[in-house]
């Protein structure tokens, strides 16, 4: 008796590389993405000569050359409203100001006064670090 080979079935195609692909690709954006809010508007911050890693968590404050302002990201009129009500619902909120360098003083220094004033614990101005 003669027996006969079944014949061979193709592999199914496999989608397992693409998959680790996609996963891989999610990943490394989830990585390297920034996860904090960011202006509507160019913010360049001064140049500091010494400076530390900001921490995370709080509220931004983008103040643009011109003057305008938004509050974590979203453009705002009356940011000082916003800061305050953040502030009274939890005083360690840390507050980060990121100024564009060629913003006036005056737009910044009454903010944080009135910051103080309410009884914040913690204000961050954001700084470019020198390069060495």
């Amino acid at each position: 008796m003669r027996l006969t080979r079944p014949a061979q079935r193709q592999a199914p195609e496999t989608i397992i590389a693409l998959i680790d692909v996609v996963f891989f690709l999610l990943v490394f954006f989830m990585l390297i993405g920034r996860m904090d809010a960011t202006a509507p508007f160019d913010v360049t911050p001064p140049i500091a000569a010494t400076g530390t890693d900001m921490p995370a968590g709080g509220v931004t404050l983008s103040v643009s050359a011109t003057g305008d302002t938004a509050v974590d990201g979203a453009p705002t009129d009356a940011p000082l409203d916003l800061l305050l009500e953040r502030i009274a619902q939890n005083p360690e909120t840390l507050v980060r100001i990121n100024a564009h360098h060629a913003a006036e003083l005056r737009h910044i220094l009454p903010v944080i006064a009135a910051l103080e004033a309410a009884g914040a614990r913690e204000v961050a101005l954001v700084v470019t670090p020198a390069n060495p």
